[in-house]
């Protein structure tokens, strides 16, 4: 995965900075993990699919895989915004996450698989719950536990989605708590 160099709003477009704001509010308000995302989700909505909101730089992707682009990390590490850029067929591995998140669908489809870990006392082994396909406009969020899921490019052109983290993902480097793998067997 690749970041961009720059973190900060010197980069933001002026549709980024008011969207950040509208964040920031609601993370200031200290509320729930599941209710923060929830409530950042409405406020990331009515932004995805605005030619404004990202620049030219924020919409390149990378051949080798899916590309983050860290727009903005708040200055107290409460939330960041990150772009994610995806040419076909490109995905991520099946993970959980550090925090809350918040993920739009800005250009083109996502398509979501998430899993549910069970165990047995002894022995734990993922279960597929749901496969979900996100056009343009869609938001996700969710909390920690119960986040596990691969996400991949489910159309034949380059995808893009905004995510919204409660973490400082310019100072981890990722979102991504822990990376799970299926049997031989499984693998999607």
């Amino acid at each position: 995965m690749t970041t961009s160099a720059t973190v900060g709003s010197a980069r933001l477009t002026e549709r980024m900075t008011a969207l950040v704001g509208e964040i920031r509010a609601v993370v200031d308000r200290g509320l729930p993990p599941e209710l923060t995302a929830y409530l950042v989700g409405e406020r990331l909505a009515p932004h995805l699919g605005d030619s404004e909101l990202l620049t030219a730089e924020q919409r390149e992707g990378d051949p080798d895989r899916y590309r983050q682009h860290v727009l903005h990390a708040e200055e107290d590490g409460s939330f960041s915004v990150v772009a994610l850029v995806w040419l076909p067929g490109q995905r991520t591995p099946i993970h959980d996450h550090v925090s809350w998140c918040v993920a739009g669908v800005h250009q083109g489809q996502e398509s979501e698989t998430r899993y549910r870990l069970v165990s047995d006392g002894r022995t734990a082994h993922l279960v597929e719950t749901e496969h979900v396909v996100g056009p343009a406009g869609t938001v996700a969020a969710f909390a920690p536990p119960g986040d596990i899921h691969l996400v991949r490019n489910a159309c034949g052109s380059t995808a893009i989605s905004v995510h919204v983290y409660g973490a400082d993902v310019a100072k981890l480097g990722t979102s991504i708590r822990r990376v799970y793998r299926l049997p031989a067997g499984e693998q999607r």
